[in-house]
């Protein structure tokens, strides 16, 4: 497959306006078209495997192997295979996009439909996470949306590949490849995407809570908030231990670089003795370094746990990325939550606990996108609760909370019918 080669132009304005006229080609796609292209893009996305793997590698060998951004930038067979089956899984979804949400006719015969229609031009900002490529195509795709793609330097050789493989396909269909738009990764065009009000409407960033802020300062266009999570696992006097130990050693090592993973242990003080020892094993096999609090250093230098920190007052309230976590003992139920609370970025939380009171009280009182009772952290995904695919977590509360995936990406239009009446 020819590749295109992608231009590095000192201002971004020109690509913003072409990307905003063909969002109106995108808007027109029918759900045939829509559902072909993100099939023929799994297709291609198998097809050229082994090439999506060599480019990676090209950003991969610039990355030091234990930068806790290097698995969030890696992709493997199985992982293309999966951002594929994403795709068709997307394709099959409905189309939120003009779906009537109310339809009435006035007295005065004036009748009035409420539907859903496309966000329009949907700018992402992200890191060293190439899959969001394929997602955001996607889901924009099957909403009728046009996207403007901002990704890192560490991933620029991926992402652009990726692109020019999405380019490749729309051409088979006819359709503008100005729609989905990759941009340069120099750092000094982002405020100028940021200020784009009159070409993009919508602005979501993807990573880091330093990337998040500094949108949050800047953009002038609307922005839904996704990335930081700082989770915590409440693990409650009445737990049954060894489900708690799996529970907690899942949330924190099978993939910490993500923002659902593990960040904070909350354990009762009185069950801490019994509980904590339980996982040393699954911890010391993936060497996790703990930053304990007074009570809980006590008990893990008991049983001598080697990779054994004092936590200082910043590591409670702090997103890991990485083999490690903090634990915090509490004396019940209210220390607990307080705790939470306080310190939590409001991603994902959970408990641990036979009390279906405490678990009831902790739904409520527990204020995040997705809290859970007896399970892991680690399902907050849009794939996961049956979306498909996702942009990211929304931590906000406007609009869109927890997975911000495809029912998300539409804004409502009023459409009034009329017969010559008058005010």
């Amino acid at each position: 497959m020819e590749l295109e080669t992608l231009e590095l132009p000192k201002t971004i304005i020109p690509l913003l306006e072409k990307t905003h006229i063909a969002s109106a080609e995108v808007r027109r796609l029918n759900d045939t078209q829509k559902k072909g292209i993100l099939n023929r893009l799994a297709e291609i996305l198998i097809e050229n495997t082994k090439e999506i793997i060599a480019e990676n590698q090209k950003d991969l060998i610039r990355m030091d192997l234990a930068d806790p951004k290097y698995d969030r930038l890696e992709l493997t067979e199985s992982r293309i295979q999966d951002l594929a089956e994403s795709m068709r899984e997307v394709a099959n979804l409905t189309d939120p996009s003009g779906q009537i949400i109310l339809e009435r006719e006035l007295d005065n015969g004036l009748k009035i439909k409420k539907i859903a229609v496309p966000m329009g031009v949907v700018g992402v900002i992200y890191e060293a996470r190439p899959n969001v490529t394929v997602d955001v195509t996607a889901l924009c795709l099957r909403s009728g949306n046009a996207v403007v793609l901002r990704g890192g330097s560490d991933a620029f050789d991926t992402n652009s590949f990726l692109v020019n493989l999405i380019h490749n396909v729309l051409k088979e269909f006819g359709v503008d490849t100005n729609c989905i738009t990759l941009l340069p990764p120099d750092r000094k065009l982002v405020k100028e995407l940021l200020t784009a009000t009159r070409y993009v409407d919508l602005i979501i960033p993807r990573g880091s809570e330093s990337l998040i802020q500094f949108v949050r300062k800047h953009s002038l266009v609307p922005t839904i908030e996704t990335g930081a999570g700082v989770c915590h696992t409440y693990v409650e006097a009445t737990a049954d231990l060894q489900k708690a130990a799996d529970i907690v050693v899942n949330a924190k090592v099978s993939r910490p670089s993500v923002c659902n993973a593990l960040d904070t242990i909350v354990v009762d003080e009185a069950i801490a003795e019994a509980f904590l020892p339980m996982l040393q094993d699954g911890f010391l096999k993936w060497n996790v370094e703990v930053f304990a609090d007074e009570i809980s250093y006590k008990i893990f230098s008991e049983i001598k746990y080697p990779t054994l920190q004092k936590a200082k007052i910043d590591d409670f309230g702090r997103e890991f990325l990485d083999y490690k976590c903090s634990v915090k003992v509490v004396t019940g139920f209210q220390e607990a939550v307080a705790h939470i609370n306080k310190y939590s970025s409001r991603h994902s939380e959970a408990i641990i606990s036979q009390n279906q009171e405490y678990c009831e009280r902790f739904i409520q009182e527990i204020d995040a996108a997705a809290v859970y009772t007896n399970a892991s952290t680690r399902f907050t995904d849009g794939g996961q609760f049956g979306l498909g695919a996702e942009i990211g977590i929304s931590t906000q509360k406007l609009h869109a909370r927890g997975p911000f995936a495809l029912e998300k990406l539409v804004t409502e239009k009023w459409v009034v019918t009329g017969n010559g009446q008058v005010r």
